[in-house]
């Protein structure tokens, strides 16, 4: 709600504050409301003294603070006493555009709906797969096809778990939260386990959308996980997250590389015309990018900046030194980076024999030749295999 009287330094500091809790940094809230860095970063300073009605209803929007009222400068619901079920988050992030294939993962998470319907405990879906295959793209585009079916609002957090900085610890999230459920900040608890109980209390009795995303491990996770049947909660994360499906009953939705005929349709939906001019090219494009959605977009960003170039001279150029070219300028949309950053969760051992594996010229090989490649024995060879598996770097066959 409002407070007529917030100075720009009461509203900059709901932001700032709002915006570190859900683990967003200055650049990814510019990117969700469409306004420049300098503002968030002016309005967040107090440096703005009357900030745009629209800019201030943009960021309310994407925190999940409460933007009525008639006055520019607001503070959050949780600041005014006003009674929760008043709140109602709205905390998704924009859907990727040109959103293409994913029929079958997209109706495994539909059915947890009719689950939900029916069901006495929270239903989870734990969406797992390798960097930059889609796992956020997904989520999101699902949570927005389906969120006039949770009346009570869409809670978002980037957990951040696979980003170069520290990921956003779940007592962080939770501040976030409740916040965007209407709690005072001074009534938030200290302790996870007192935040993770009110949490829960807040959400009793109400039909909410969670999507946590990009968490790191289960144990990131559980504080955040509601206890409402009516509530649904949808995890994305690189790691197979075993321990959550094993111990909260989440169901695994495994997300692999697009099909062939899909990741040619997502090229030529991108590129435009111009694709349909070169249809080996294209096909060549789609295989070289290993049908990684990550790496078809960075594909088609080059040759959206090469308008009268031949596709068939980006195919050149990705043969000779293909990693090189899959950066689009920044750690976000650079595939080295992005797979850089599940590298550096492993363990030793294993982190070891992956590297070990990128010597090996072909897509398949059998567990004595690892063996042999690294010098260990084949039921070690199994077992770094099976932590590489569950951090989504290596697939068994068969």
């Amino acid at each position: 709600m409002v407070r007529a009287s917030a100075t720009p330094q009461d509203f900059g500091t709901v932001v700032r504050q709002s915006r570190t809790a859900a683990g967003l940094t200055q650049e990814d809230l510019a990117e969700q409301t469409g306004l420049g860095v300098r503002t968030i970063s002016d309005i967040e300073r107090g440096l703005s003294r009357r900030p745009h009605r629209a800019s201030v209803e943009l960021i309310c929007a994407a925190l999940g603070l409460d933007d009525t009222g008639d006055d520019d400068r607001r503070t959050a619901a949780a600041d005014t006493g006003h009674p929760a079920a008043a709140v109602l988050p709205r905390q998704l992030p924009a859907a990727v555009s040109h959103f293409t294939g994913r029929g079958g993962e997209f109706d495994a998470l539909s059915g947890m709906l009719s689950e939900s319907a029916t069901s006495r405990t929270a239903v989870i879906s734990a969406l797992a797969g390798t960097a930059g295959v889609g796992k956020t793209a997904l989520a999101v585009h699902w949570a927005h096809q389906v969120a006039d079916q949770f009346p009570d609002g869409q809670l978002y957090v980037n957990l951040r778990g696979y980003d170069p900085a520290e990921p956003v610890a779940a007592g962080d999230a939770l501040v976030g939260f409740l916040r965007a459920l209407g709690v005072p900040g001074h009534e938030i608890p200290d302790q996870l386990t007192e935040r993770a109980a009110l949490y829960r209390s807040r959400l009793a009795g109400r039909r909410v959308l969670v999507l946590l995303d990009n968490a790191r491990e289960s144990e990131q996770v559980r504080p955040l996980l509601p206890g409402d049947p009516g509530c649904v909660t949808v995890v994305t994360s690189r790691d197979a997250l075993a321990g959550l499906v094993a111990a909260d009953g989440a169901r695994r939705v495994d997300l692999d590389v697009l099909p062939p005929a899909d990741a040619i349709e997502l090229l030529r939906s991108l590129i435009g015309r111009r694709a349909d001019d070169e249809p080996r090219a294209l096909a060549e494009l789609a295989a070289l990018s290993a049908r990684l959605p990550l790496a078809l977009r960075i594909i088609a960003e080059l040759a959206a900046v090469r308008p009268v170039d031949a596709l068939a001279g980006l195919v050149a150029e990705l043969t000779a030194s293909r990693l090189d070219c899959l950066d689009a300028g920044e750690d976000r949309a650079d595939v080295r980076a992005v797979l850089s950053w599940s590298a550096r969760q492993l363990p030793d051992e294993a982190a070891q024999l992956f590297a070990l594996l990128g010597l090996h010229p072909g897509e398949h090989v059998d567990v004595l030749a690892i063996a042999a490649l690294a010098g260990i024995t084949s039921a070690q060879t199994r077992a770094q295999l099976g932590r590489l598996q569950r951090a989504s770097l290596v697939h068994a066959l068969g």
